[in-house]
């Protein structure tokens, strides 16, 4: 038999149903001081959103963007703060890309309890980098969830990828062909 650790999920598997924490997760990590950003997982910081990694990940390398106003309500932002929170989604889909060559994403919010969100009063976004065949039985039956590496190691990878020099934009190539006309 094959055993799966991960042992920094004890702490979110022992808190009892329903156990509210005190104070906003968002709020408390972005008020701390830039020294604590490791500490707290936070990846950048924008003028009115920050970009940080999930505590407990769907997938290795699952980041949510926040504003720093405290709302749960998205359409109580204000134009600049959610074009903000796209253009930190755009940084972290490209780092995650450099880093760790994803096939595709989820991107989404989970608006109000009833829509499964965990932190209903903060609105956030999720990026949720995805691969061909990493869904299986374990989340299934087992309601367990198999992340292949370390969070510290995940975030300064992910750091190493947002300073990493911008690649030139990959277009895709015209499948559309020329009419020839004739004469």
């Amino acid at each position: 038999m094959k055993r799966l650790w991960t042992p920094w999920r004890m702490a979110y598997l022992k808190a009892p149903k329903g156990a509210e924490t005190k104070g906003c997760i968002f709020c408390d990590k972005i008020r701390a001081n830039r020294q604590s950003d490791r500490k707290n997982l936070v990846l950048l910081r924008g003028a009115r959103a920050f970009l940080m990694l999930n505590l407990y990940p769907y997938a290795n390398g699952h980041m949510m963007v926040a504003p720093y106003q405290h709302t749960g309500e998205l359409d109580s932002l204000d134009g600049e703060t959610l074009q903000e929170m796209m253009l930190l989604v755009g940084k972290g889909i490209r780092a995650l890309r450099r880093l760790m060559k994803p096939q595709g994403f989820n991107i989404g919010a989970n608006l109000g309890r009833a829509a499964g969100a965990g932190v209903d009063d903060h609105v956030h976004l999720h990026i949720v980098p995805r691969w061909g065949g990493d869904t299986n039985f374990m989340p299934v039956f087992a309601e367990t969830r198999m992340i292949p590496e370390l969070l510290p190691q995940t975030y300064a990878g992910l750091l190493r990828a947002f300073n990493a020099p911008a690649e030139p934009s990959r277009r895709p190539k015209s499948t559309t062909t020329r009419r020839r006309t004739r004469k």
